[in-house]
């Protein structure tokens, strides 16, 4: 009987040893494995993104109000601007800068009513996805009001508003879009686009 006893105890303690093993070459494997890479694939490039940016410009043919005497004017300045986001189908090209000149025809009350070509180049056809995202970003501007005084002095020689309205105006924008590989920025200011 002492025989089957540790007989029995031996197996008892072999099959514990075996499985003492495959647990510690578990937490071996486990071990390795938390060690390992992942592999990036080499042709997996970043998608591409674009960038926009603007500046005011003033074609040599701007046609501007003609004050009379006494007259001043003051406002047409932005108090919101959108920035175009960049065309999503011509990413995958990431074309070089593109550049479209647009006309922003603002309301008496500042509203943008309509984002016109600024010139033939930006009428083209191929620069249509460009002039699309600026007319959607444009038509969501807003401008102070072109507000225009006339001043005129009483008996004593003291100045004074004796006359206000407001008037429709336009703005030309150079609007600036950038590919840049893979990656983009977008940008906002009435100032020249860099580069």
């Amino acid at each position: 009987m002492a025989d089957q006893h540790e007989g029995r105890q031996a197996s008892e303690a072999q099959g514990c040893a075996a499985k003492g093993r495959s647990v510690m070459a578990c937490l071996l494997l486990a071990g390795l494995a938390g060690c390992a890479r992942h592999t990036v694939r080499a042709d997996s490039a970043p998608p591409n993104e674009g960038d926009a940016s603007w500046h005011a410009v003033e074609p040599p043919d701007t046609v501007h109000y003609q004050l009379a005497m006494g007259e001043v004017s003051s406002g047409a300045t932005t108090i919101q601007r959108v920035t175009p986001v960049y065309p999503a189908a011509q990413l995958a090209a990431c074309p070089p800068v593109v550049e479209v000149t647009a006309k922003l025809i603002v309301d008496r009350a500042g509203k943008v009513t309509d984002v016109r070509p600024g010139n033939a180049a930006s009428a083209q056809a191929d620069l249509s996805p460009y002039l699309g995202a600026t007319r959607a970003a444009a038509l969501r501007w807003q401008f102070n009001p072109l507000q225009i005084n006339h001043w005129a002095a009483d008996a004593n020689g003291e100045s004074h508003v004796v006359d206000s309205r407001t008037e429709p105006f336009s703005r030309d924008y150079l609007f600036r879009f950038t590919c840049r590989a893979g990656k983009a920025q977008v940008s906002a200011g009435d100032k020249p686009a860099p580069g």
